[in-house]
């Protein structure tokens, strides 16, 4: 028998799978476990959307790189509609969801063991596991502070992250915020990478909303200009297509192009049937606008029942996750809510900040976010 002594990849444990038992104990509850655990989307994919992704299933050859032009053209299009972000068809290029190129992007980049990669104190733990795929070293740092800016002014920082609205905290990056991270980068030759998969998901009627939160390409923020900035956007959330796998990256022309170039020698091309669903999905906003406010419907059905059983909120002003504390360590929070056949993600999962908060999710139901609702208003 073959033996393999390759050592493999050095990844840290995949966090959710220490979930386990503390889903266990959510799921004996006697009326069933809700779980507001994951974001995976509940809603259905858009009857439209479906009927063009079927109408495109008879694709027998293999589809472009760069994606069909009228892809490309439908996705700036709902750049200018919606981020009021003027980008070139040619310089967009759709993706394998949003995840992969995340993880992917200081790989592809050229980025080197001598390179650092910053991203969110607290933050989606893949922008460091694509660090780590690449063999960089990973900071987490919020470059909008000057202070935590100050620190990595010597440091070897090639690629940074933005994320907003964000993943867990659903904070907002004002344009005053985003500018500081652009004109620092600029000043230190690095790359900045802007998630904006939860672009959208904005409640400015609500109390502890936000108007629709800055794009990192937008005019204010650039100053025109898009060099050196990348943006990332998935179809996931907005239009429910996380089992599509459907993103897009755009920016900086040359970096595009970059880009390209590697992903078309290692084969990074979304199928053809998905790129028609994506046309389709970018060119329309009313079903995302339908979505946007199931989630704000859920929020306000949520929101005063955590608050009720003696959460604080915080940040939560957009995207589609809830940022809470009561001012313990979250395991014991989540052990709480467990109890009551309520599943949460630890914000341990997202850094060091996050040890005494959880994420909670409104991506469930109407029904499961009423009786988690319900269950933490009893509790009380």
């Amino acid at each position: 028998m073959f033996a393999s002594n390759l050592p493999g990849l050095a990844l840290p444990a995949f966090p959710w799978d220490t979930l386990a038992p503390f889903a266990q104990d959510a799921a004996s509850h006697p009326e069933g476990m809700v779980d507001l655990s994951v974001g995976t989307p509940v809603d259905q994919v858009p009857p439209f959307i479906q009927h063009g992704l079927a109408q495109a299933a008879n694709s027998p050859g293999y589809p472009t790189t760069q994606g069909s032009l009228a892809l490309r053209e439908a996705a700036a299009g709902w750049l200018q509609r919606q981020r009021h972000v003027s980008v070139s068809p040619q310089h967009i290029i759709p993706t394998i969801g949003s995840k992969e190129l995340v993880a992917w992007l200081p790989t592809l980049l050229g980025l080197t063991p001598a390179d650092v990669v910053v991203h969110p104190q607290i933050a989606y733990p893949t922008y460091a596991v694509g660090a780590g795929l690449a063999g960089c070293q990973a900071v987490s740092a919020d470059l909008h502070d000057p202070e935590q800016a100050q620190f990595l002014a010597e440091a070897p920082v090639r690629l940074v992250w933005v994320n907003s609205p964000a993943n867990p905290t659903g904070e907002v990056l004002e344009v005053e915020q985003l500018r500081r991270v652009v004109d620092w980068a600029r000043l230190h030759a690095a790359v900045v990478v802007s998630d904006e998969c939860y672009a959208g998901f904005d409640y400015p009627d609500d109390p502890r909303g936000h108007a629709p939160a800055p794009s990192l390409l937008h005019p204010q923020v650039c100053q025109g200009s898009h060099a050196n900035l990348l943006l990332v956007h998935s179809l996931s959330k907005r239009s429910n297509l996380a089992g599509y796998r459907a993103g897009i990256i755009t920016g900086d022309p040359s970096l595009v192009d970059a880009l390209l170039q590697v992903r078309k020698h290692a084969g990074m091309m979304v199928p053809a049937p998905i790129q028609q669903a994506m046309t389709l999905a970018y060119a329309d906003d009313q079903h995302a606008q339908e979505q946007t406010q199931r989630y704000r419907q859920r929020r306000e059905v949520l929101l005063p029942a955590l608050e009720a059983a003696g959460f604080r909120v915080d940040h939560s002003q957009a995207g589609l996750y809830v940022w809470v504390t009561r001012g313990e360590d979250c395991w014991t929070s989540l052990a709480w809510l467990a109890q009551r056949g309520v599943l949460a993600t630890p914000g341990s999962f997202y850094g060091p900040g996050g040890a005494h908060h959880l994420r909670v999710a409104l991506t469930a139901t109407d029904d499961h976010i009423a009786t988690a609702a319900s269950r933490l208003a009893a509790a009380g």
